[in-house]
């Protein structure tokens, strides 16, 4: 018999549904980055779902995307991610802390490695573009916020599913409509974000109930030893 905690920060419910979720968006990432491989122009789908322009949107709907662009910044993304573990925390989900903090991390991460792998381009040779990583910073925190309320709320598989893609759904789409009306992205940009936090954070998840299971196997196993 372990300390083993009964609630993991993937349950076992989702693990099938989001694993199949997470390969289908790993496919499309790596779809998008062959076909943009090295381009520095819009593709004929980003013509097509939003022109790119430095004007696409006024005040005070610039207001609004220069609010989300801020929150995928660096001192923008410290408050989110410090907001959102501290609310884990004081909710005793030590689990879902961390998944926030490196679910994001591990995200972007991945991201920085495809820019360089990928090298699409916007306004220069210098900005790397493909995939988002203010879309996949967002997008991986509700995919962590969507699954901590789906244990707080105690839903089935299917409303827990759901629930998930909803959250990263809404948070994808702000994110990146406000990247593309910025001019910072293509719209294939904020899809390849999108879809890279959706691969890599349950993956994430997986892997910290595992290291947080053996942790608390092995200090449940030495405490008895240490009682002999």
């Amino acid at each position: 018999m372990t300390g083993r905690p009964s609630t993991a920060v993937l349950p076992p419910s989702l693990r099938a549904r989001l694993g199949l979720v997470a390969a289908l968006a790993a496919l499309v990432v790596v779809v998008l980055g062959v076909m943009y491989a090295g381009h520095s122009e819009p593709g004929r789908v980003d013509r097509w779902i939003f022109p790119p322009t430095a004007d696409s949107v006024r005040p005070p709907w610039r207001h609004v995307a220069d609010t989300l662009d801020f929150l995928g910044e660096p001192a923008g993304s410290v408050m989110v991610v410090g907001a959102a573990v501290t609310g884990c925390l004081l909710l005793r989900r030590p689990r879902a802390a961390v998944l926030m903090v490196a679910g994001a991390g591990l995200a972007v991460g991945t991201v920085t490695l495809l820019k360089h792998l990928v090298g699409r381009t916007i306004h220069g040779a210098d900005n790397l573009s493909y995939p988002s990583g203010h879309t996949a910073f967002l997008t991986a925190l509700a995919f962590a916020a969507a699954l901590l309320a789906t244990d707080r709320l105690g839903v089935g598989a299917t409303a827990g599913t759901s629930l998930v893609l909803a959250a990263t759904l809404v948070a994808g789409a702000a994110m990146g409509w406000a990247e593309v009306a910025l001019g910072a992205h293509y719209p294939t940009d904020a899809l390849g974000g999108w879809c890279t936090a959706l691969a890599v954070t349950p993956a994430t998840a997986w892997l910290v109930d595992r290291i947080a299971d053996r942790i608390t196997d092995r200090s449940a196993d030495a405490g008895p030893r240490a009682r002999r």
